[in-house]
């Protein structure tokens, strides 16, 4: 079983918000009370809007709120969506995934602080922006290969430690802001997001090996 999206046709409709900010605040509106799914996100934010939905499913992991499984359910969703746009396929979500219930008032007050940091995006983006970063072609394919990406790092098991889930969600964050409005400047950020997410993951992993290594020396 699984759940198809369509994708994103915002530009055609008039009756969307123009900001980013305006789209979040409208679905945060639209969530339940006590607990939701992805299915109940994917309702609020729309059918059309599948950059949008990878943006709102970052923004919780901006503000240091600690959801058990949120990670993982949020990430496999932004990496099934880059796939299948990557292929040129429908978008879908397992049922499995897409009915995963998680608790909604960490979720709400988590994303209503988020928003602030949204504010600084709307402001930074501009529409249309040095378009050959984001012409059809090698570039989009490029751009929804680096969603992918983002979208595994988010997944890293590495939850518990300062900024881990913060630099690949700005990634997704950027990349997705600029699929969505055409702006090379924030595919520009997104990558640049992803390259110190990988920095900061080699900086985790050496300096976890070299504690290792010397508990081991002292166990020896």
């Amino acid at each position: 079983m699984c759940i198809m999206l369509n994708e994103e046709s915002a530009a055609a409709n008039p009756a969307v918000p123009e900001t980013l900010v305006e789209h979040i605040e409208r679905v945060l509106g639209a969530l339940p009370e006590t607990h939701l799914s992805l299915h109940d996100i994917v309702e609020a934010v729309g059918p059309d809007s599948l950059m949008l939905l990878t943006i709102f499913l970052s923004l919780i992991f901006l503000v240091p709120v600690s959801i058990p499984g949120v990670s993982t359910v949020f990430g496999l969703a932004i990496v099934l969506i880059g796939l299948t746009r990557t292929i040129g396929r429908k978008p879908w979500l397992p049922q499995r995934i897409a009915q995963r219930q998680l608790a909604a008032a960490p979720l709400r007050a988590g994303l209503q602080r988020a928003v602030v940091w949204l504010h600084r995006l709307d402001r930074l983006s501009r529409p249309h922006r040095w378009p050959w970063l984001s012409s059809h072609g090698p570039a989009t394919l490029c751009n929804n290969l680096a969603l992918v990406f983002a979208g595994l790092l988010l997944m890293m098991p590495f939850g518990l430690i300062p900024f881990s889930n913060t630099l690949p969600a700005l990634a997704v964050i950027f990349l997705s802001a600029g699929m969505m409005q055409r702006d090379g400047l924030a595919l520009l950020l997104g990558y640049l997001a992803v390259c110190l997410t990988l920095l900061y993951f080699a900086l985790l992993l050496t300096a976890g090996g070299a504690t290792l290594l010397e508990l081991w020396n002292w166990i020896g």
